[in-house]
């Protein structure tokens, strides 16, 4: 269903629905049915998902770019298969979330940088900043850490033994379409992180 909601509708963002092309959310089509709006909707036989590859390229064509957006191709790609059990291995985690952070309200939008950063997991307690990330907040939300920085399921999975341990630390990288930025600055980063903590393996849990 790619119908835009009708101006009765309060529920709806139609900048956001006409710009980026978001489909309808249960809240959205209740109040559509209700005021006896008539919806299009495909008929599927089965669950689909979402292409993240296709919505990005529509995208970027909206926004009038010359081209589509090129995706990262590496032709080769370093895998590196454990050389021990995994409840043998010291295990970290990567976020796309970030600490919550106070923004001067006069600063030139975009001008607040995200770089990669270590943090102690015993500081993420009480949860990250991710309101500024694109993920569904109509129906579903981030009051559950475990949901995007499973610290509390590791140390169990530690204490069952089904991993070695897990670091004290966690990391945080931005979420940049940048190849170069992503390549160059941000993952050996990470990777110097992972070295200083001497991980056996590394859990990517972007939101």
């Amino acid at each position: 269903m790619h119908s835009l909601c009708p101006p009765e509708c309060l529920l709806s963002d139609r900048s956001r629905l006409n710009k980026r092309g978001y489909p309808f959310s249960a809240y959205h089509l209740s109040c559509c049915l209700s005021i006896g709006v008539k919806v299009k909707a495909d008929r599927r036989t089965h669950r689909s998902h979402v292409s993240y590859i296709d919505k990005s390229r529509n995208y970027y064509g909206a926004q009038g770019y010359p081209q589509a957006y090129q995706w990262a191709y590496n032709q080769d790609v370093p895998f590196a298969p454990l050389n021990k059990p995994l409840s043998e291995c010291r295990v970290g985690l990567v976020t796309t979330s970030f600490f919550e952070r106070k923004v001067d309200k006069d600063a030139v939008a975009g001008s607040a940088k995200k770089e990669p950063y270590a943090a102690k997991c015993d500081d993420a307690m009480e949860g990250l900043y991710n309101k500024d990330l694109f993920w569904d907040k109509d129906t579903t939300h981030t009051e559950d850490l475990d949901s995007y920085l499973p610290i509390n399921r590791l140390r169990e999975f530690a204490e069952q033994g089904r991993i070695g341990s897990l670091a004290d630390r966690f990391y945080g990288v931005p979420t940049d379409y940048s190849h170069r930025r992503t390549s160059r600055r941000d993952a050996p980063q990470i990777l110097e992180y992972a070295k200083e903590d001497e991980l056996d393996v590394v859990l990517l849990v972007p939101l």
